[in-house]
């Protein structure tokens, strides 16, 4: 998996029908998806992907989407309504904005996924050729898959700090309801007994995520 890994596009887009070029990479080690999914890739893509799996080269499979020159996304700014959905959908971190600003693309850093554009309300989004036209490298593939794993590593501490922050609420509403003398004892216990379960959870949920 590794090795495939290596050899895909890290753009992310999902079109291969798994959730990152990873999976996709692990689907294919597992013989569960073939080699000719990732339209980014594309031709030179499926070959690579022959030469290391021993599988036969074949034509991209239209389902998946088509070949297409490089592309980056640009935005209508007059159009912009700053809902920041397309920057919650850049795998890479290539928008920048914010809630009810206008918001721009960074064009080194779009890697042509396109992922921006289903989510924007506004349909003010093009994907338009890179000028002058290039292909896709391996360097741009490796900036790409470290601007993603940066993306998922910061998504990852801002839930641990959203979770630590409910779990101080709960705490301290639990110590809040021990102090009240306005409520019958059985209501009490039981506010606290759900305010013990959600705390339960939180703390299940960051031990599943610190074993991952």
């Amino acid at each position: 998996a590794d090795r495939i890994d290596a050899l895909l596009p890290q753009t992310q887009c999902t079109k291969c029908g798994y959730d990152g070029c990873r999976p996709y990479a692990e689907a294919i080690a597992a013989a569960r998806a073939d080699i000719n999914q990732c339209p980014p890739g594309g031709a030179t893509g499926i070959a690579r992907l022959s030469q290391l799996t021993g599988r036969p080269v074949v034509p991209l499979n239209p389902v998946n989407g088509i070949e297409q020159p490089l592309r980056v996304a640009v935005i209508d700014e007059a159009l912009c309504i700053g809902c920041t959905l397309c920057i919650q959908a850049c795998p890479v971190d290539a928008i920048v904005g914010a809630a009810r600003r206008m918001h721009s693309v960074i064009p080194d850093w779009c890697n042509g996924c396109d992922l921006c554009i289903a989510p924007c309300p506004m349909d003010c989004i093009a994907m338009v050729p890179v000028r002058p036209a290039r292909v896709w490298s391996d360097d741009d593939a490796q900036q790409s898959r470290s601007r993603y794993e940066a993306r998922q590593r910061r998504l990852d501490v801002e839930r641990q700090e959203r979770e630590q922050l409910l779990l101080r609420k709960a705490l301290a509403r639990l110590d809040e309801l021990g102090q009240r003398e306005d409520l019958a004892p059985d209501r009490i216990a039981h506010k606290q007994s759900v305010v013990r379960a959600a705390i339960e959870r939180a703390r299940a949920r960051r031990q599943a995520a610190t074993k991952r």
